[in-house]
């Protein structure tokens, strides 16, 4: 197949959500792949979202004002953003705490492949619960020799853990999960109430004044909120003590972000999050399926306590299918859509090889900015209440169909080659060294005015 151009790519995503072409004249996308050792175009798949994350706030802008502004992506810097988090320094030192010794690929005992992700202590200390081993990378794999990788991968699911095997595309598409996959559009953009049409005064920043609750951990989710964040959104990222988190996670898609902490097994919780949620404008959740409406947080209820909330869902693998209540994250779902069998293919790899970014978890985190953002011009515009929905194993689905490149031989970019896209700021952890956001506005320059905290530093409450 061959690779569409990033205008065309992004175009489609344009008019997929519903926004006027006219608009389109005002992007300009620069660079070319490969820009990341890879056999897919995942330069291409960096650029189109986050172009479209930032046309959609320059659209939101020009409701707002009247005027129009021009929108400009590098694809090398986007492919960089789309690794921000292996590019980050606190005062001057690295921080690298995303994988611990016992995750990653093995092989079972009928020869195939599986992934296993342990990052999250409950994940790694139920794994050897069920293999019934220590902590111990042989330990493991002589327990993973009595498994076949499917049934793991079965029994990892009903255990609430997160184990794939490895699949080819031709696997996974004849798999029940695959095929409703397969089924989906790449984003939904449902009305699930009514509510008068509620105009944006005229502001500084597209986003000024609209006030997000991010209910999301590790990547796509935080990154969707981070987004929002850089074009002026009031983002409040909620999470409660008990739950795990990864600390350079944290501190770089926090960036932008205010942080409370809300326990909602507390009836006082659940009160605190709907005193925040009548007054939201953007509701951003991405918990296992369930998991928030079993606290009274559905989309329906969250639309009757608030007309005119923007609902986002994301997911592992889809609304849909078998599979469509399972646990997952961006290595996982790579492994179990063919992605990393094709990789390897590719490279001439004996085992499967890994994508060169979190590309699933981040164009899923910008992809969802740019339905927000579209869901809210419906309201502005039409009213109502709307549900956003998307998944890692959707935008797995897309990348695919993006087609392939010969980009095995393109250098890996280290911390020394990507200095022109980091940016030094302070922060709640001390000085910090990031990845900047890829988008250039000349009206309104994408910038994080609040610096990134630690988890709970804030009061549950918008500023005023």
């Amino acid at each position: 197949m061959s690779v569409p151009d990033s205008k065309t790519v992004l175009a489609a995503l344009w008019r997929d959500v519903g926004f006027d072409d006219a608009a389109l004249r005002d992007i300009h996308l620069t660079g070319a792949e490969p820009v990341l050792p890879s056999s897919f175009a995942v330069g291409t798949a960096a650029q189109a979202a986050i172009a479209a994350s930032a046309l959609a706030a320059a659209e939101i802008w020009r409701l707002r004002t009247g005027r129009r502004q021009s929108v400009s992506v590098d694809m090398r810097r986007a492919a960089i953003e789309f690794r921000s988090e292996r590019y980050l320094c606190v005062d001057g030192q690295a921080v690298d705490d995303l994988r611990d010794n016992i995750g990653g690929l093995y092989r079972c005992g009928d020869g195939r492949w599986v992934r296993l992700h342990t990052n999250l202590p409950h994940h790694r200390n139920g794994l050897f619960k069920l293999l019934g081993c220590s902590h111990d990378k042989s330990a493991v794999q002589r327990a993973l020799d009595k498994w076949q990788a499917e049934a793991l991968e079965t029994a990892a699911a009903e255990a609430g853990l997160v184990v794939t095997a490895c699949r080819s595309f031709a696997e996974w598409d004849r798999h029940p999960q695959g095929r409703a996959v397969a089924k989906l559009p790449l984003l939904s953009i449902e009305k699930i109430g009514d509510a008068l049409p509620k105009k944006l005064p005229a502001a500084e920043r597209p986003l000024a004044g609209v006030k997000v609750l991010d209910f999301t951990r590790i990547i796509a989710g935080p990154v969707c909120g981070r987004t929002l964040a850089v074009h002026g959104a009031d983002v409040l990222l909620v999470t409660a003590k008990h739950l795990a988190s990864i600390r350079s996670l944290v501190i770089d898609t926090g960036r932008g972000k205010l942080s409370a902490a809300v326990d909602l097994r507390d009836a006082s919780g659940r009160g605190t999050l709907a005193a925040l949620l009548r007054d939201a404008d953007i509701f951003v959740q991405g918990y296992r399926p369930g998991a928030i409406a079993a606290h009274s947080f559905s989309p329906q209820e969250a639309a009757r306590m608030r007309p005119g909330i923007i609902y986002v869902s994301l997911c592992a693998y889809g609304q849909d299918g078998p599979w469509a209540q399972r646990r997952g994250f961006d290595s996982l779902v790579q492994t179990a859509s063919g992605l990393n069998d094709a990789e390897a293919q590719a490279f001439g790899s004996r085992e499967p090889k890994a994508l060169p970014a979190q590309v699933l978890d981040h164009g899923t985190g910008y992809l969802l900015a740019f339905a927000a953002m579209a869901a809210l011009k419906r309201r502005m515009t039409e009213g109502g209440s709307w549900h956003v929905r998307l998944s890692l194993a959707q935008t797995g689905f897309w990348l695919r169909q993006l087609g392939r490149i010969d980009g095995t031989a393109c250098n890996d970019p280290g911390f020394g080659d990507v200095g022109d896209c980091l940016e030094e700021t302070s922060s709640g952890f001390g000085r910090l060294t990031a990845v900047r956001h890829a988008a250039d506005m000349d009206e309104t320059p994408p910038r994080w005015v609040r610096p990134s905290v630690p988890l709970g530093a804030d009061a549950a409450a918008w500023p005023r």
